[in-house]
Order: C-alpha cells, then structure tokens, then sequence
C-alpha cells in the first residue's frame, strides 16, 4: 500500500463554538450526520470533538486533492468515533465515488483538541498505481 493523499488542518474550537451558539441544530446537521452529532454531544466540551472532526472532514477533502464536487454536502465525510482512539473515515454520495475512483481504499485518521485548537491528520491509502 502506498499514500495516495494526505491532508492536514487546524481549527479554532472558539470558532464552531460561536457558530454552534449562533446557528445550533441548523449549522450542525448542516455539517455533521446523526451519529456525529449524538457522539459529540455526549462528550464533555462538546465543541472541541465538532472542531476535531470539522477538522477531519476538511482533511479528508485536502487528501483527495481536488475540489469537492458540485452538490457536495458535509455529511458526505462522516467521522466515526467507537472509542477514544478507533476513528472512522465514511464516505457518501459523490465522494465515494472519486474515492473508488481514484482506488483509495483505506484511510487513517489521527484527531487532537485542546481547549482553543481542533488538528486532523489524514492519509489516504491504496494499491500501487500502474500506468
């Protein structure tokens, strides 16, 4: 296997908290799907695990190396978080698509968040390309 993409940001917690406060369940389901929603509310700061996973969602794009398709949604990327260290990439709709296409098949996913700042790592693996 080799890396076929890797992305990498940086968000500001403070940032999704004030659009958590002025937008709320609107902006969530905007951005993130039911089981993102419901896993980050059960945790204490909430909006530090939205920034961490706006983080990966953001990753995920800079790891596929091209714009998002036209009609992309959010919820397309979805993180999944079965414990504090067994983190998911999903993909829906037109990204899995691109992602088939350009024959990823696995991802890795490294998150972080302290009280002001949400990181995502990202790398996108797959076989060997052959011309």
């Amino acid at each position: 296997m080799q890396i076929l993409g890797m992305g990498n940001e940086i968000i500001e917690c403070l940032r999704v908290a004030r659009m958590i406060e002025r937008h709320g369940e609107r902006f969530l389901c905007r951005v993130f799907t039911a089981q993102e929603i419901a896993y980050c509310q059960r945790r204490h700061q909430a909006s530090q695990h939205f920034s961490a996973h706006w983080a990966a969602k953001e990753a995920v794009l800079a790891a596929l190396g091209s714009k998002p398709p036209e009609g992309f949604r959010w919820q397309e990327i979805e993180i999944r978080s079965d414990s504090s260290t067994d983190r998911h990439v999903l993909l829906h709709g037109s990204l899995q698509e691109l992602v088939e296409k350009r024959k990823i098949v696995e991802w890795k996913l490294s998150l972080a968040h302290c009280r002001s700042h949400a990181t995502a790592l990202v790398l996108a693996l797959g076989e060997n390309r052959t011309a």
